[in-house]
C-alpha cells in the first residue's frame, strides 16, 4: 500500500493538472486579477517609501529647519553672539543623511556704491559652512587693539560679496563692480560676485565670508546664529533637536515648526491615501478571485467525493486546495510585483517629476500580500466540506 504522503503528493499534482487543463480561461482571469493587484500594490508601496525620501530632499530646498542662537539676543548695548567653535560639536549626520550647517554673523554697515552717491545702511552677513575652519583673511598687525592705526585686513585677491537685489538697486551696483563697506570707522571694499533674489531678508543684505565680518565688526570668533538643514522624517528631526538641546543647554535650539509640521502633514496624507488605495485594490482582487473560486468549488465536487470515499479527511482535502490557491498567488504575485516596481518608476516621474527609486523590500511584501489574498479568496471552497461521497456518485450533489 502506498505511503500516505505519496498518495497526497499524487493527488496534489492531479489537482494542479486539473487547474491548468480544465478551464484555462478562468485560470487566466484569476492570474490576471492577482497579477494586477500585485502590480498596483507594489507600485503604490514603492511610491510610499520613496515619498518619504523625496519629501525629505524637497523640503531642503526651503532652507534650514533648525536654528541655534543665543537665548538672550541682546547683552547690554551689544547684540549677543556665540563662539563659532560650536560648529565643531554639531552632529554631522542623521542616520544615512548628511547634516548641513551654516554659521552667520550679522552687523549693520554703511555701504557705498561703485559710483559714490548716498550711502545705504544694510545688514552685513558673514557666512561660513560646517567644517570650514581655514581663515581666508589675515591681519597686520595682530589685533591687540582693533582701533589702533595700521590695523588692516589683507585679503588674497578681490574679496567677493553677494548683494541682495534691494541693496543692489539702491546702490546701482552690478556684478563685477566694487562697493565700500564701513563699520565703526573701519572701511573695506569688496567685489560683487553675484546678485540674489529670494523674496526674504537676503534681498536687503550684503553677504561676505564670516572672517571678514568678525574682524571688521570686532567680533572675533563670534557668530549670531547657526542655521541647520536636517534631513529625515519629522521624528528624526525632533530627535536631532532634542539631542542639540541637551548638548547646548545655554543656547536656544528650536526647529522651524512650519517646515517640520508641514512635512509630517503632507507625508501623513500621502501615506494614508496610498495605504487606503492598496487595501481597496487587495479587497477588489480578493472578490474577483473569490468569484472564480466559487465555480472551482462547483467543479471539484467529484474530486472531493472521491478523496473522501477513499478515506481522505476533509482537513487534508482543504489543505490541498489552499496550497493550490497559494501557488496561484505566488505566480500572480511574482509577475505582478515585478511589473509594479517598474510601474512605480513611471508614476514617480508623473507625481514628483523624478523617477522613484526601486526598493527591494517592496517585492517580497507585495508577493506575500498577494499570496494571502489568494488564500483568503479560497473561502468558497469551504462548501466542499459538506459534500457526501454517496450523494456525489449518485449525481445528487
Amino acid at each position: 500500500m502506498a505511503a500516505p504522503h505519496t498518495t497526497n503528493r499524487a493527488m496534489f499534482w492531479r489537482i494542479i493538472r486539473r487547474l491548468f487543463g480544465a478551464n484555462r480561461g478562468r485560470l487566466f482571469v484569476m492570474l490576471l486579477a492577482l497579477g494586477s493587484g500585485a502590480a498596483v500594490t507594489a507600485a503604490l508601496l514603492n511610491l510610499q517609501i520613496d515619498a518619504k525620501r523625496r519629501l525629505t530632499f524637497e523640503f531642503r530646498a526651503f532652507g534650514p529647519n533648525v536654528i541655534i542662537s543665543p537665548k538672550v539676543p541682546v547683552a547690554g548695548d551689544l547684540v549677543a553672539t556665540m563662539n563659532d567653535s560650536i560648529m565643531d560639536a554639531i552632529p554631522k549626520s542623521v542616520g544615512p543623511y548628511r547634516v548641513e550647517a551654516t554659521s552667520f554673523l550679522y552687523a549693520i554697515a554703511t555701504v557705498r556704491g561703485p559710483r559714490g552717491g548716498v550711502p545705504v545702511n544694510a545688514i552685513l552677513a558673514g557666512k561660513r559652512g560646517m567644517g570650514i575652519r581655514t581663515a581666508s583673511v589675515t591681519m597686520i598687525p595682530p589685533p591687540t587693539d582693533p582701533d589702533a592705526p595700521g590695523y588692516d585686513l589683507v585679503v588674497p585677491g578681490d574679496l567677493p560679496c553677494t548683494l541682495g537685489v534691494q541693496v543692489a538697486k539702491q546702490l546701482d551696483a552690478h556684478v563685477g563692480e566694487t562697493i565700500s563697506i564701513l563699520i565703526s570707522g573701519r572701511k573695506r571694499t569688496c567685489k560683487v560676485s553675484s546678485l540674489v533674489e529670494t523674496g526674504g531678508p537676503e534681498d536687503s543684505q550684503v553677504t561676505v565670508m564670516l572672517d571678514f565680518v568678525q574682524r571688521l565688526a570686532n567680533r572675533l570668533w563670534g557668530i549670531s546664529d547657526v542655521e541647520i538643514m536636517v534631513p529625515g522624517t519629522p521624528k528624526q528631526i525632533n530627535d536631532y533637536v532634542s539631542t542639540l538641546q541637551k548638548q547646548f543647554p545655554d543656547l536656544d535650539v528650536r526647529p522651524v515648526r512650519q517646515f517640520t509640521e508641514a512635512q509630517a502633514k503632507i507625508y501623513g496624507r500621502i501615506s494614508g491615501l496610498l495605504e487606503f488605495t492598496v487595501a481597496l485594490v487587495l479587497v477588489l482582487t480578493a472578490l474577483c478571485v473569490m468569484a472564480a473560486m466559487t465555480n472551482v468549488a462547483m467543479e471539484r465536487k467529484m474530486d472531493v467525493g472521491l478523496m473522501k470515499a477513499i478515506g481522505g479527511s476533509m482537513r487534508r482535502v482543504l489543505r490541498l486546495f489552499l496550497v493550490e490557491s497559494a501557488l496561484l498567488g505566488l505566480a500572480g504575485g511574482a509577475i505582478g510585483a515585478a511589473a509594479g516596481i517598474f510601474l512605480s518608476i513611471a508614476l514617480g516621474k508623473a507625481v514628483f517629476g523624478v523617477a522613484a527609486r526601486p526598493r527591494l523590500i517592496v517585492y517580497p511584501v507585495a508577493v506575500a500580500l498577494t499570496i494571502l489574498v489568494a488564500i483568503i479568496s479560497a473561502y468558497p471552497l469551504r462548501r466542499l466540506a459538506a459534500i457526501r461521497p454517496a450523494s456525489v456518485f449518485r449525481g445528487e450533489a
